[in-house]
Parts: structure tokens; sequence; C-alpha cells
């Protein structure tokens, strides 16, 4: 698809997600860093009404919600090899929306010190915190990527969660969480996204 994209992302947010994507899929791109001082400006919020990055525009479409970038820049550049196979699409749509979901809704409110009651479990879409880190787990224990032995888009997404969840504690220590974001830190795409990041960080420092 043709149309240079305009990335807007802050390094200290999950910009740091979509902009591993977008060096994955091999795009250029425009990125213009939003502070959160602005994130609630008019301008910005024509981009994203909620006022959180990271935002994409593709020809002349917006793109928010970072699974969303994820899988649509598979989508939009196919050659990346990002999508899912149509034997791949089963596992590919049910983890990348069960890190967007369960994962990360579990997370959130285990950080913010919420936990549901037994009753309320049945009302949370994630259950408990303890039931969605032991489904995630046992995903990872029987396969290298969300769809077997190829990387994808969906590792993208819950590939950060995971790789973050074992940096900042939000998850707790188990083999397949090191070992699967230990794999996924290692792609080129991802040291170049995050060497990235890390000085305009380092700059705001």
């Amino acid at each position: 698809m043709p149309g240079k994209i305009q990335f807007y992302t802050n390094p200290m947010s999950r910009g740091q997600i979509a902009r591993w994507a977008l060096h994955e899929a091999g795009v250029d791109y425009d990125q213009h860093i939003v502070e959160y001082a602005d994130m609630k400006s008019p301008d910005y919020l024509a981009i994203n009404p909620m006022g959180k990055v990271p935002a994409i525009v593709h020809d002349g479409k917006i793109v928010t919600e970072c699974a969303a970038i994820c899988a649509y820049l598979a989508d939009a550049f196919p050659d990346s090899g990002l999508a899912p196979t149509e034997d791949e699409r089963a596992d590919y749509y049910r983890w990348l929306f069960y890190g967007a979901g369960p994962v990360e809704a579990a997370v959130s409110n285990n950080a913010m010190g919420f936990a549901p009651n037994e009753e309320q479990t049945r009302m949370a879409g994630y259950g408990s915190y303890d039931h969605m880190v032991d489904v995630l787990d046992a995903m990872l224990a029987e396969r290298q990527y969300v769809c077997g032995d190829r990387f994808t888009a969906a590792d993208i997404y819950l590939g950060s969660q995971v790789i973050w969840g074992t940096q900042f504690k939000t998850l707790p220590a188990r083999d397949n969480f090191t070992a699967y974001a230990t794999r996924l830190s290692e792609r080129e795409a991802y040291k170049v996204a995050k060497a990235i990041d890390g000085a305009l960080i380092a700059e705001q420092g």
C-alpha cells in the first residue's frame, strides 16, 4: 500500500510496541513525539479521541490500539510475512486478542491492586490474574511462537506484554515467559526499535 506512515508516540508508552511492529514490517515512517501534556490537545484528540498513544495514519486512515496497529501493518504489508497463513489464523487471532483482552486487563488490575472476588471472576473477562497467567504459561510451554515455529505480528503484541512482564515483574517468574521474552528480544527489529526509544528517553531525561 502506498503512502508514508505517520507515527504518533511517546517513548515511555505502549508506543514502543507499535515502533517494533513498524520495524518488523520494514516500512518507512515519520515519527511525531506527543508529550503527555499534549495528548488531550484538540489537535491530537482529532487523531485519537482517547488521548492516548500510539496511533498511526496511513493513506488518510487512522489506526489506534496496539493490537490493531500490529494486525493492520501485517495485512497492509504482506511481504513482511507478519500476517498469518490460512492454517495459522485461529491461533493468531485467538492469542492476539487474548493479549489485548485477558492479559492486558488482568495485568493492569493486578498492578493497581484490584483482585476480583470469586463472584466477580465470572464478570471479569480474564477470570482471575492467576488463571490468566496459567493459561498463557501453558500455551508458551508447547510452542516457540504464537503460531508454532514462525514469528508473526501476534508475537509483537503478546510478546511485548511478556517482555515487559518479565522486566517489571507484572508477570510472575516462569521459565516459559523468560524463554519467550529472550527469544523475541534477540530479534534485530526489536533491538533497533528499542534503541530508538531508549535514546529518546535519555534525551528527555
